[in-house]
């Protein structure tokens, strides 16, 4: 753990802050927003496609009562230090005098057929070269696969311009590039309500298919368990019900994660605001929760939970998720072998 710092909170604290979660208002009338759960597990900054920077996420969690947060950007590590009144501060010193713990973790994009298999990784030796290597090479394939697919754009008729609605005219860098800022571009000038249906125009659209080479994510569990780290299969019903393998054929989405299970997989995010994002089935989050820990909890060590959280609310979505809507609770993060050693085993790589 940090120093003097413990994760042992009582089960009424938790139980508390989960019957308190949403909104509600302060001593003043002013509007408040509470975490239902204290633990959120699967959150992202300005290192990938979140809008806050790593400080602004740490202070946000903290406003809303989180008490364990995971950054998880895609591709990418959480930075060591972070920028404090001008001067370098280590991020875990940051979260200490703030009163939470912060783990860092990684999203990893993986399968190059099949869309939104997401590979979440924590607890690993972050100076691995393994992550660099990855990252180095997820950067060249979003550059190719994100100029490509501005270009079919272009030819259906929805004009967004790589230099000036991606790159801003130079503000943002090609290293820095994530696919939800062309989303983002297709809602901004109105052929998409929001990103997340921009996201199903593109996936809907076979003249818009982009396969930009992803890493297999078997390749991926390998390389997270030999940095001595776990993989979590996040959002798992976002994977299409009946993807399509390399090889040409169509597998069940069930089908497709017991393949991830015999390749090593540790855990599966079960509590996670589908609502909010461009799944397209029938199920309520609720009923997606209920049937993931049916079907996996007494085969995968971890169910894990998380906001997915982007601050989206900065780019003018009202149905934006928040910090802590989704997640664990704090006795299942301290009863999970898991979950429950990451604090301590962290310190160590930050």
């Amino acid at each position: 753990m940090w120093k003097g710092q413990s994760v042992k909170w009582s089960k009424n604290i938790s139980h508390c802050l989960a019957q308190k979660g949403g909104i509600w208002h302060g001593k003043r009338g002013e509007a408040l927003y509470r975490a239902a759960y204290p633990c959120d597990l699967h959150t992202h900054t300005t290192r990938s496609d979140g809008k806050d920077s790593p400080r602004a996420l740490i202070d946000n969690a903290v406003s809303a009562g989180i008490k364990i947060l995971a950054i998880t950007d895609h591709d990418i590590i959480a930075p060591n230090t972070i920028l404090v009144d001008g001067a370098e501060m280590p991020l875990a010193e940051y979260a200490e005098l703030k009163g939470i713990v912060v783990l860092p973790g990684i999203e990893f994009s993986c399968d190059t057929d099949v869309e939104d298999v997401h590979i979440i990784a924590l607890g690993c030796d972050w100076r691995d070269p393994f992550f660099q290597r990855e990252y180095e090479n997820s950067i060249q394939s979003k550059v190719e696969g994100y100029h490509k697919l501005c270009d079919l754009l272009k030819e259906q008729e929805m004009h967004v311009s790589w230099e000036e609605d991606i790159l801003l005219d130079g503000q943002r860098s090609e290293k820095q590039v994530q696919r939800k800022y062309i989303f983002e571009a297709m809602a901004r000038k109105g052929y998409a309500e929001d990103w997340s249906k921009a996201k199903l125009l593109v996936k809907n659209t076979p003249a818009l298919s982009v396969k930009r080479h992803k890493p297999h994510p078997a390749d991926i569990i390998e390389g997270i368990h030999k940095a001595g780290g776990f993989a979590i299969l996040a959002h798992p019903y976002l994977i299409t019900e009946s993807p399509v393998q390399e090889c040409g054929t169509f597998v069940t989405r069930t089908a497709y994660i017991d393949s991830l299970i015999d390749a090593g997989l540790d855990g599966i995010e079960a509590c996670y605001p589908y609502n909010k994002t461009s799944y397209n089935g029938t199920l309520t989050p609720q009923q997606i929760e209920d049937e993931v820990r049916n079907r996996y909890g007494q085969r995968l060590d971890v169910l894990s939970g998380g906001s997915d959280y982007h601050a989206e609310e900065k780019a003018g979505i009202s149905a934006a998720r928040r910090l802590g809507e989704k997640g664990v609770y704090l006795e299942y993060f301290e009863s999970n072998p898991l979950l429950s050693d990451l604090v301590e085993r962290q310190k160590i790589y930050l």
